[in-house]
Parts: structure tokens; sequence; C-alpha cells
């Protein structure tokens, strides 16, 4: 059967990508290098967040199908790259994945197919990297053989209101034949489409997108930091300045960022400027707020335990939500991790309750137990700290706990609960 799409990349952006273009009546498959994610799909099971079992289930009865052999990019009409892109250990782009999926689309490559790059990279990295990949390794040229195209994604897991139908769509072409063939395929499923001027300002968009939330993040994270020496109420302030019907957009306090792009994504833009001789300021000056999150989460804790105990050693800890996101089964880049590690070097006995993780480890491998029943452990710890405001968490509940409760998102109204 010819395919309309094969979608490279099954994780939180190319799975939703694939159901919207399934659900749209596209005869869709997927294309993952990891086999444990192709027998997920298989099987029924979603293997991310923000898509249901059922849906998947549903999407298998349609025709969709997921598999681990690239063969399937054979013939396809559009092939769309939705492969992670990360950092090194260096703090630079890590691009290698969507080298990776390029060559494999480049070997198979046929006049006429249309390319789309929908995974996060520098200004540059559609015309740079991707399109060189693709010409040498097929020996057609874009926007003469085929059209390529970039278009950033705009998923946000969990969103019941905004999905990959009704949000705006940015797309574009190296050529203005490439970004009308884009126009053409994403307008079978979604629907409202902004074209950019090229390319690179595409791939911007998404970076400037996410450095705007890590740059205000940070801000009202250093305004939290602040009130320790004002005693100023911070949700307080925010909840007056969020009345303004313009110019204020608000963004609430916690213990950190995290996500697969909040905190990559403004890096980006700045090892590439750095690398043309033009410091990026203000991603960096968030950084060192955001950085300085967690040990300050730990040490309040501590301070609690001491006050609590008379000593922090041998203290019991629970975390409360350990996702990077409220109602999200999602840990990547959690700053639970390096709260949890401050913890554990410290002496403390640390635990977690959630009930979108399964199981939780610090990055040098150490695991956390779990709790399941939270009343339970409420009451068998020293000190609770409430990193992600699931809905589970009510607040009725967590203002009676007997432990000490750190509240690092304004969420719990009560005389014995410390704040942020």
């Amino acid at each position: 059967m010819a395919l309309d799409l094969v979608v490279i990349g099954l994780g939180h952006v190319g799975l939703p990508l694939a159901r919207a273009a399934v659900s749209a009546g596209l005869a869709t498959a997927g294309y993952d290098v990891s086999g444990a994610v192709v027998s997920s799909l298989a099987a029924g099971r979603s293997p991310v967040g923000g898509v249901l079992d059922a849906e998947v289930r549903a999407m298998l009865d349609a025709g969709f199908h997921a598999t681990a052999d690239p063969g399937i990019l054979e013939g396809a009409q559009t092939v769309v790259i939705c492969v992670p892109t990360g950092l090194t250990p260096e703090g630079l782009p890590d691009l290698s994945a969507v080298e990776d999926a390029t060559a494999a689309v480049a070997a198979r490559l046929r006049p006429g197919t249309l390319v789309v790059l929908e995974s996060a990279g520098y200004p540059g990295t559609t015309e740079e990297v991707v399109r060189p990949l693709l010409e040498r390794g097929s020996g057609l040229r874009a926007g003469e053989d085929f059209p390529l195209a970039y278009s950033p994604q705009r998923i946000d897991p969990g969103n019941g209101t905004w999905n990959v139908r009704n949000t705006p769509k940015i797309v574009s072409g190296c050529t203005s034949l490439c970004a009308k063939y884009a126009v053409a395929f994403y307008g079978r499923f979604v629907d409202d489409l902004v074209v950019a001027r090229g390319t690179r300002e595409a791939e911007m968009v998404k970076l400037m997108e996410n450095s705007y939330r890590y740059i205000n993040i940070a801000l009202v994270d250093e305004v939290a930091l602040f009130r320790h020496r004002t005693g100023i109420d911070v949700w307080g302030v925010l909840h007056c300045a969020a009345s303004k019907p313009f110019g204020f957009a608000p963004f609430q306090p916690g213990p950190g960022v995290g996500g697969h792009r909040i905190p990559v994504d403004p890096r980006y833009p700045a090892a590439r400027a750095e690398s043309q001789g033009f410091p990026f300021r203000m991603p960096a000056a968030a950084h060192d707020v955001l950085g300085r999150m967690p040990g300050h989460v730990v040490d309040r804790a501590l301070t609690l335990l001491a006050e609590a105990r008379g000593r922090t050693e041998g203290g019991r800890v629970l975390l409360l939500g350990v996702t990077y996101e409220a109602d999200v089964a999602d840990v990547r880049e959690t700053p639970a991790r390096p709260i949890a590690a401050g913890l554990l070097d410290a002496g403390v006995a640390v635990s977690y309750h959630d009930p979108y993780a399964d199981e939780f480890t610090v990055d040098d491998g150490r695991a956390l137990p779990r709790a399941t029943d939270l009343q339970e452990a409420l009451n068998q710890t020293d000190v609770a700290i409430l990193l992600q405001d699931h809905s589970c968490y009510a607040r009725e509940a967590l203002g009676r706990a007997r432990c000490a409760l750190l509240d690092t998102r304004g969420k719990v109204a009560d005389s014995r609960v410390t704040l942020l």
C-alpha cells in the first residue's frame, strides 16, 4: 500500500503527529530505531504521555503500523523527521539523531517526496545539515527534484484544549515552492497554517518560544528567591499582576524547569550566536537563576528537617510529584533529580509519590522508593516537598499533613506550610 506519510521518531512529537494524520484519513506509518517503542505500539500501548492506549489501538485499526525497518521509507509521499535533539556533554547542540534519520531518508529518497524536519535545531539546520545530507545521499537536489521544508512542533503534553489540529502551525520551505508543498500537506489535518519567510526564521520560532518561557520562568523564580529578604507574597504579586489585560503574561515560580525542550532550546541559538561572535546574554542569565533553584529547595528542606528533628542526617523526605509538568508522565530533565540527589548526598532518606512515574532514579542511578498510599506516606515522613502540583494533590489533605510541608508551587494555604 502506498503511504501518504512516514513519521520518523514516534515519541512525544511524532506520535501525536501520526495520530492527527491517521484521524484525517492519511495512510500513515511510523519508523523508530527503538524496538521497545515499536513493540509497544504494535501491542496497542502508547509509549508517551498525551496519547492514550485506546488512541493507539484506533490508529492500528485504521491501518497505522510502526516498524524499525527503514525500508518503510521507500515510496512514501511525505517523510517527517521528529527525532529528539539535545545537548552534548559539553552543552553544545547535538544533532546526531537528525543526521542519522536524514541519512536513512537519503538512501531511499525518490523524486517528488516531501521531506519535512520538525526536530528542533539552530537556525540553519535545515539548509546546512539536512539538505547536504539528503542531496549527497540521494543524488537529488532540494527545491528541484524534491521539496524540503521545516515546521517546528508545538506539542503541549497533557493540554486538553490545544492539539495538532487546532494549534497554528508554522511552515517554511527551502524555496517558495517547497513551502507550498508543506502547506498542502499540513493543510490536510491542521486548521491554521502560518508561512514563515524561510527555514531559518521557522527554526528560530521554536527556539524563541521556549527561550521566552525559560527567561520568564527565571524572572519569577528570582523574585521568589528575593522574597526571603523582603517577605513579599510572590504568588499574591503574580495574582495581582495577572489582572492587567495587556502587557503581562503570568508565569509561576517553582523548583526549576524540566522537559526535553525548555532547558535545551535556549542553548541552541546561544551556541550558534557564540560561534559567530555574538553573545546571547538573556538565556545565560536565566540559566544561572534556574540552575540555583534545586539547590535552594534542598537548603529549605534541610532547614525544615533541622527544625523538626534537631539534625538533618537520617531524616525522611517525601517528594510529591517528580515529573516535569503537572499531570504528565514525563520525567525528562525534571528538577526533581538534582533535588533528590542533593538530599541523598546530605544523608537524608528520600522517597517519592507520583501517580505518573512508576520508578524514579537520580542521574547516578540511585533509585528512590515509591510510595503508593499518599496519606500513609505523609504520616511516615518528616518533610514533604510539593514539587509538582498534580491534580491528585488536594490542598486540604496536604494542609492537614502531620509532617512539615515545603510548597514550591504556592498551592497550599496554611500557616504550617513553608513556601518556596
